[in-house]
């Protein structure tokens, strides 16, 4: 019996120990400051991250919408500048001597320029325009605009403008505006008109 009594007390204690140990063993415990903090901290990351990703994204559209003025912009240069070349090919027109349909050096300077501006544009059909002052009369003033057409004409061709892109027309005195010297000089012309 004694031994059964140990044998139960032996039990007990076991039992006993075996409670205690369960009972207290220890256990990781999470405090909720610690918790709030990563999440926030993660929160805050996360806001920072997709702030940034805004960021990017914003930028990405500024530098293409940058790009996309930039080409704008060299378009309409590149427009104003053709529409200024066509500009002045219309209103610099070659003048010639009194009685006279031969070119001179400025002439032909102004000619190359504007074979230029015809190679240029290819699809350009000219007409050229045989002016002279008031002085002479209406046939010989028709047929001198003629001649001063012709000569321009030659001149183009002579330079590789297909012939067939060119069209002559005599005004003689028609349209001569000048009463004087200097105003007889300006009506003394070949003027040009894009077709």
């Amino acid at each position: 019996m004694k031994s059964r009594k140990w044998m139960n007390l032996v039990m007990v204690a076991l039992v006993a120990g075996l409670f205690l140990t369960v009972s207290c063993a220890k256990k990781t415990v999470v405090s909720d400051e610690t918790t709030i903090e990563d999440q926030a901290q993660a929160a805050k990351e996360a806001e920072a991250a997709e702030k940034a990703r805004k960021e990017a994204e914003m930028e990405a559209e500024r530098i293409k919408q940058q790009k996309i003025d930039e080409e704008m912009a060299k378009k309409k240069a590149m427009e104003a500048a053709m529409e200024q070349a066509k500009k002045d090919f219309v209103d610099k027109d070659i003048l010639f001597a009194f009685d006279s349909s031969e070119l001179d050096a400025s002439a032909i300077v102004t000619l190359r320029e504007k074979a230029a501006w015809l190679r240029a544009n290819p699809s350009a059909v000219v007409t050229i325009e045989g002016h002279c002052d008031e002085r002479g009369t209406t046939e010989y003033n028709l047929a001198l605009g003629e001649r001063r057409a012709t000569t321009v004409k030659a001149y183009l061709v002579n330079l590789g403008i297909d012939a067939s892109r060119l069209k002559t027309i005599s005004y003689g005195e028609e349209q001569a505006t000048g009463s004087d010297e200097a105003g007889y000089r300006l009506d003394r012309r070949a003027h040009f008109v894009i077709n």
